[in-house]
């Protein structure tokens, strides 16, 4: 009896040093799976028990769940497994708030799943006790044993005890769970609206279209693991999706900064078309164009993510971004990348319009300093001047052609007037509202041609400070005229006949592509087809250029014009002057008419602004005495009309080499029919000379 009785008392110090050790446990361990590992060697003193589980209930979902199993042989099942209250040991537990104890599983009906399971694994016997604190019920916590009847009143009683601690245990370190999961959460929000105040914080900042990609680079660069990020612009000319900017630190070059991707078959495309992310993994990537997907291998990309950037109605493009691992990307990273894209979207249509407002601005500038410039240059005509045949000739040629849009080379000798020419042709066009660009091609170093033709970037060259507008750009949607044409160097003349035929270039440092809408009107005074034969000139240009070919004929070639010339200019010429010029002497207009004037219309000019200064009163005083060939002139003062059309048709049909029909013909060159010409060289007793 005393025996039993220090059995008993034994036994009972043995329970309170477990349930202290318990305790201990308990206070010491926030992580569950820690605690039931730290409670199983003292309850094993206490305890017999292959398996020690915590299911937890959900009272919304009337369901219980196996949150932990610690057990001591392997088991097939897995934490995580749910039930429904119905027909389960521990949803009655739950429910009644009682402990069960099954002495016999194999005699047991009720529970059927559980029993099946608990049979498959050779358990003969199990307890499970409540666990349920003041604020709620937490769930139960179950003992199984290999053994029938393994479990005794007392064994329950102990473990009521030890089921009373953990309850409150386990739902402390719910509660902490839960909370640290909440703090989580709220932290990730906190770090995402952060990320997304600084993307906005560099966006507002940066107006720039390659700084503002920069900016947007490396804000990712903080919140996503990626290889590759780009933006693409959708190109209307095109019909594609232009890489205005791209961030690859170790791309082999194969994707490179103004790549224009087809909107079919590519991950950017799709984004573009259905207006929706794309997500595309190493097993998706199938799908694409063959030409991506060569690429994509090519480069080692394995995952790509990609956001459209949607602006109202309108998509302007994507943002992009690439790892080369697969499933690199989460679902969460492509709803904050798309986040990202709806702020990059607004500050994208910013920078466009604010490169649009700036190109647009420079151009405005420089056309108003060109403008000046013209206001500024004496032009040699305020109209054409004249009446004969060659010039009436050369006005219909302007009325036909102009209104065409098309290409027009006008040819002749310095002096006779081809800027005058070419602006008329611009005049009768339907751009005659909008802007008239010249250049002289002869009159800028050839270093600097290039430059003026088509613009630079900052830092392009040494000495270029800023952005300058090329004349292409100012003659958007006008007429660039290029005089001396033939002085264009050999190796600017593929880029110019780019522009002829394609409409579009690159500035000087730049590898964006501008698109211009341009009237091209050439002059020149060489022998541009004597040039291409002499490989001076580039065939190809020439044959772009002389689409409409236009010959000026030279002032002794129009003798029966000079008489009206002399008065406009010396009558334009005396009232800028403040003289009263109202006679001209017969003696002098003829001499004016009968002088070859090797420096044509100019040189006329020129010769009659010195007269203009000479003369003392009403009458313009010619000094003869500077004609060139004057003695010749005095000596033919009495050279009859009739002598003076013979010297002139002689002079014609000696140039053209005695070829009177055709359009580089004499009767051509003289403005008069084939028929016309025969008919006055009999009359005035012409003949071609024998060999």
């Amino acid at each position: 009896m005393a025996a039993d009785s220090v059995t008993s008392s034994s036994l009972e110090l043995e329970k309170y040093r477990a349930l202290l050790e318990v305790s201990k446990a308990i206070g010491s361990h926030h992580d569950l799976s820690e605690l039931f590992h730290a409670l199983s060697q003292p309850l094993h003193r206490l305890v017999r028990f292959e398996f020690m589980a915590l299911i937890l209930y959900d009272a919304e979902c009337k369901s219980t769940r196996l949150h932990i199993l610690a057990a001591s042989r392997p088991t097939s099942a897995k934490t995580g497994m749910e039930f429904q209250d119905e027909d389960t040991p521990a949803g009655l537990v739950v429910e009644t708030q009682k402990p069960l104890v099954v002495a016999d599983v194999e005699s047991e009906t009720r529970f059927p799943t559980i029993l099946d399971l608990l049979r498959e694994h050779g358990v003969k016997s199990f307890c499970l006790l409540p666990l349920t604190t003041a604020q709620r019920r937490v769930g139960a916590l179950g003992f199984g044993c290999m053994q029938s009847g393994a479990y005794t009143e007392a064994d329950v009683e102990f473990m009521q005890q030890v089921a009373s601690q953990v309850a409150v245990a386990v739902d402390n370190a719910l509660n902490y769970e839960r909370t640290a999961a909440y703090q989580r959460q709220l932290a990730s929000e906190r770090d995402r609206l952060q990320f997304l105040l600084e993307v906005n914080n560099a966006l507002v900042s940066n107006l720039e279209l390659r700084e503002l990609f920069s900016a947007i680079s490396a804000c990712l660069e903080r919140v996503l693991r990626h290889d590759y990020t780009s933006l693409a612009l959708y190109e209307a000319s095109s019909q594609k999706l232009r890489l205005q900017a791209l961030e690859f630190p170790g791309g082999k070059g194969i994707i490179h900064e103004e790549m224009l991707l087809p909107v079919e078959g590519t991950p950017a495309g799709k984004a573009f078309t259905t207006r929706e992310p794309v997500l595309l993994n190493r097993a998706d990537l199938g799908q694409l164009h063959p030409e991506v997907l060569r690429v994509a291998d090519a480069e080692g990309l394995e995952s790509v993510c990609c956001v459209p950037l949607i602006r109202g109605d309108r998509v302007l493009g994507t943002l992009n971004v690439a790892s080369r691992r697969d499933h690199a990307f989460t679902v969460d990273d492509l709803d904050l990348l798309n986040h990202v894209g709806n702020q990059v979207a607004i500050a994208i249509e910013n920078a466009l319009a604010y490169r649009q407002i700036a190109e647009l601005k420079n151009k405005l500038a420089e056309e108003k300093l060109y403008l000046e410039d013209e206001i500024r240059t004496q032009y040699n005509f305020e109209e054409i001047i004249g009446e004969s045949a060659a010039l009436k000739r050369i006005l219909n040629q302007v009325e036909t052609v102009a209104p065409t849009g098309s290409t027009v080379l006008i040819q002749g000798e310095t002096g006779t007037g081809k800027e005058l020419i070419a602006r008329a042709i611009h005049s009768l066009s339907d751009r005659h509202e909008r802007t008239f660009v010249k250049i002289n091609c002869a009159a800028i170093p050839t270093g600097l041609l290039e430059s003026e033709l088509f613009g630079h970037e900052k830092g392009a060259f040494t000495g270029a400070i800023s952005q300058k507008i090329g004349r292409f750009e100012l003659a958007h949607g006008g007429t660039l005229f290029l005089d001396e044409v033939g002085d264009i160097p050999l190796e600017i003349q593929p880029k110019l006949l780019r522009v002829l035929q394609e409409q579009e270039f690159e500035r000087l440092g730049a590898t964006r592509t501008i698109r211009v809408d341009v009237r091209i009107v050439a002059a020149t005074n060489r022998d541009l087809s004597k040039m291409v034969e002499e490989r001076q000139f580039r065939s190809d240009l020439y044959y772009r250029l002389n689409v409409f070919p236009i010959v000026v004929p030279p002032l002794r070639e129009r003798p029966e014009d000079i008489p009206i010339l002399v008065r406009y200019f010396a009558q334009r010429l005396a009232r800028r002057m403040n003289k009263h010029i109202e006679t001209i002497p017969s003696d002098a207009m003829r001499a004016l008419t009968l002088y070859p004037w090797p420096g044509n219309i100019r040189e006329l000019e020129n010769f009659i602004e010195r007269a203009v200064i000479l003369s003392k009163g009403s009458k313009l005083e010619i000094p003869l005495s500077e004609l060139k060939n004057s003695e010749e002139a005095f000596s033919a003062e009495t050279m009859t009309l009739e002598e003076a059309e013979r010297r002139h048709i002689l002079q014609a049909l000696n140039e053209t080499k005695w070829v009177i029909g055709g359009p580089r013909g004499a009767a051509a060159r003289l403005g008069m029919k084939r028929t016309t010409l025969h008919s006055r060289m009999q009359k005035l007793g012409i003949t071609r000379p024998s060999a």
